[in-house]
């Protein structure tokens, strides 16, 4: 069994290498067609992120959001509830945050984790409408978490112009936070870094958000595989005629995964807004909302693999914004090579998903067990 384990691995793994590098190919035959410099642009995709202290940092501070963006998919996705309502949730978070750093007249010890609860609620309220509209109403949830996402966007947008903008403000932006409502950065006292700890502080905006990611991937890991609801969250994927029948309270199953889900996407907004912007500005997100799901389906939903997912299509964002800033591609181009790669990366996750939705809701229309259906111990463990 273990050898077969391993072979399975191995041929996981070469799939994903194959498939990387093709990708990685097609995008270089791409720019060799349209750049005058092929070489220098494809180099500064490649290692663009890793040449700067401060380039560096830009790619750990996106990797912390999409980590954050992956873990809310991943517990939505887990369910076999396919949420695209982090985007809204996000950009709420963003908000609630944001209003807590400028308004609220408390010290930084107080201010910063207030502003980070509020996100954490915002995106936790946020969430169960969605849950709620698909547990009691059969609302289709792609349906109504996109149609949401338009809501918050434009709530955003209103409150930011018409009541947080100040008045002698040339562009639609808030003023920037104080010190008191800013995520600090933080890296511990650690003697023989020395002078490159004072680099990291002084060049990047790498906050305490970097270990909230971290608690929160533990936390995920805990609440889906050692949790009663971890249980019935992954019973309900497998099958929710079976969950239901085995006296799983599927409805609210469903309405607290979109809702906990959410406490991460608004945790995703915080951090945005206090971490990176240290303001908040029109669109903040930059649909980074819809990037959680690449991130989540790359690391099957595993939480404790999606920082390392994270990290890698982290890198990849920050190789192409190089890639722009330092060479003759235009915006357009680098993000075709991007959607190339990313298309070719994820294909062999994302087929097996739908087939295996295909395969459950044929298997509940007849009234049988699918044949793929995942085992689930009752306590703990995958």
């Amino acid at each position: 069994m273990k050898k077969v384990l391993q072979s399975s691995a191995m041929r996981e793994l070469l799939r994903v290498l194959i498939a990387i590098t093709v990708a990685l190919t097609l995008g270089f035959i791409i720019t060799v067609l349209v750049s005058d410099d092929p070489i220098g642009a494809y180099k500064s995709f490649l290692f663009g992120p890793l040449t700067k202290l401060n380039r560096f940092g830009d790619w750990i501070e996106e990797s912390i959001t999409l980590i954050f963006l992956g873990l809310a998919v991943a517990l939505v996705f887990k369910a076999e509830l396919f949420s695209l309502g982090q985007e809204g949730q996000m950009v709420l978070g963003a908000l609630a945050a944001g209003a807590v750093a400028l308004f609220v007249p408390l010290p930084g010890y107080l201010r910063i984790p207030l502003a980070i609860m509020a996100a954490m609620v915002v995106g936790f309220l946020w969430g169960l409408i969605p849950g709620y509209l698909k547990a009691y109403l059969d609302a289709n949830e792609i349906v109504s978490t996109l149609m949401l996402n338009v809501i918050a966007l434009k709530i955003y947008e209103w409150l930011l112009t018409y009541s947080i903008k100040p008045p002698d403000a040339g562009y639609t932006a808030s003023a920037t936070f104080t010190a008191e409502g800013t995520m600090p950065t933080f890296f511990p006292p650690i003697p023989f870094l020395g002078e490159l700890r004072t680099l990291f502080m002084q060049q990047t905006n790498i906050s305490i958000a970097l270990y909230l990611m971290i608690i929160a991937t533990v936390v995920v890991y805990y609440l889906m595989y050692h949790t009663p609801f971890g249980y019935e969250l992954r019973m309900v994927g497998a099958n929710i005629k079976f969950a239901r029948y085995g006296g799983i309270n599927t409805k609210r199953t469903i309405v607290l995964a979109m809702a906990v889900s959410g406490i991460l996407a608004g945790l995703a907004g915080a951090h945005v807004a206090g971490g990176i912007h240290r303001k908040l500005i029109l669109n903040i997100t930059f649909g980074l909302g819809f990037e959680g799901i690449i991130v989540a389906i790359l690391a099957r939903n595993n939480p404790l693999l999606i920082p390392f997912t994270g990290l890698a299509y982290g890198y990849l964002r920050a190789g192409a914004d190089v890639m722009e800033r330092t060479s003759d591609m235009s915006r357009e181009m680098v993000l075709v090579i991007q959607a190339v790669i990313i298309l070719l990366v994820t294909a062999e996750r994302i087929m097996p998903m739908i087939q295996k939705r295909i395969r459950t809701n044929r298997a509940q229309r007849n009234g049988d067990p699918p044949a793929d259906a995942e085992v689930i111990p009752a306590k703990g463990g995958d």
